[in-house]
């Protein structure tokens, strides 16, 4: 299947680079993953496409200020790393710019010697493997250092940092956001509780390799970066009820959905489970976790499009993207929604 079929115009203005003063006023497309028939709404009108019984999957995840600027060590070289994934212990997997200035061995020096690191080693794809060293608490030390690691198609700066995090954000370790989630207020999570429809979470840590393009000529020659996920006893307990009972299962993003579909892929029953994934889903794909999904519009030619198209099918999708574009949809993290039912 070759990666162009999932190629569109995307004129520039349409890409948001702020996001919308109150989270909910965005639009919302309804996609019908059967017909294709869309519809226009707001967000704040999602509780009307959602059912007594119905379960909405949310990823807790926390975003990391992950990106840290600093000096390498003898040479006073300016070095900006971005955390990707922990290792084990103090090390972990990074992004290094400029790369070619850190290998193994470097030194590199970030707030006045608040906090120091060593390069022990590569990884793929060009990433530093950098050990760390710091006094207290490292989350601490990085809240104090860090800045919050927006998409490099976000060209503003962001003046409250917690609108890239989700309102019910807690367990910290993402370089990016679970973006579907930045809808939801805390007023509209309980309208829909209200109405009788279930709220589980499940964690995601969203690495970058989610969002880059696809950069193999075929499909199924790209490979997907592991992504750490957990589910708790209870949110299983709760999915495998929804399930008995006739509810449907909607995952909030493709981070929810990738982690539901790993621990259900093989004979739909949900676990208490966590480990690695590198599930890549696209057109062909039989889903055995859930039967619609929250999500934003994505880029062209990303493993993104690539999942709602073995969803709703990519005739469908392509279609809905095309009258995105014409209706001035915005695109991306801070952009508009789609739900796919």
């Amino acid at each position: 299947m070759k990666v162009e079929l999932f190629d569109f115009h995307l004129p520039d203005e349409l890409i948001a680079q702020t996001p919308l003063k109150e989270r909910d006023a965005s639009r919302l497309m309804v996609l019908n993953k059967e017909n294709g028939e869309m519809k226009h709404e707001t967000f704040k009108q999602i509780s009307d496409y959602l059912n007594p019984g119905d379960c909405i999957v949310l990823n807790d995840t926390r975003v990391m200020p992950a990106r840290l600027f600093g000096m390498k060590d003898g040479t006073g070289a300016k070095i900006e790393i971005l955390l990707l994934k922990q290792h084990e212990g103090d090390t972990w997997e990074t992004l290094v710019k400029p790369a070619k200035r850190i290998k193994e061995g470097s030194m590199i020096s970030f707030g006045d010697g608040l906090l120091e690191a060593n390069c022990v080693g590569t990884s793929e794809h060009g990433g530093r493997l950098l050990n760390f060293q710091y006094e207290g608490i490292f989350y601490e030390v990085l809240d104090k250092l860090g800045e919050m690691p927006l998409p490099p198609y976000i060209k503003e700066q962001l003046d409250d940092q917690e609108r890239y995090q989700t309102v019910y954000s807690r367990e910290v370790g993402s370089a990016a956001a679970p973006t579907a989630g930045l809808h939801f207020t805390k007023e509209i999570l309980e309208t829909i509780e209200k109405k009788g429809v279930h709220i589980a979470y499940i964690t995601l840590h969203v690495g970058l390799g989610t969002f880059r393009p696809v950069s193999a000529d075929t499909v199924e020659d790209h490979e997907m970066h592991s992504e750490f996920y957990q589910m708790s006893e209870g949110t299983a307990r709760l999915l495998n009820q929804v399930r008995e009972n006739g509810g449907k299962i909607i995952a909030v993003g493709t981070t929810s959905t990738r982690t539901l579909e790993s621990i259900a892929k093989y004979n739909g029953v949900f676990k208490e489970e966590n480990g690695w994934t590198n599930i890549f889903i696209y057109p062909g794909y039989q889903f055995s976790a859930i039967d619609g999904m929250l999500t934003n519009f994505h880029l062209p030619k990303s493993s993104l499009i690539m999942l709602v198209s073995a969803l709703a099918g990519r005739d469908h999708i392509m279609k809905a993207y095309e009258t995105a574009v014409q209706e001035e949809y915005r695109f991306f993290s801070f952009g508009d929604a789609m739900l796919i039912i």
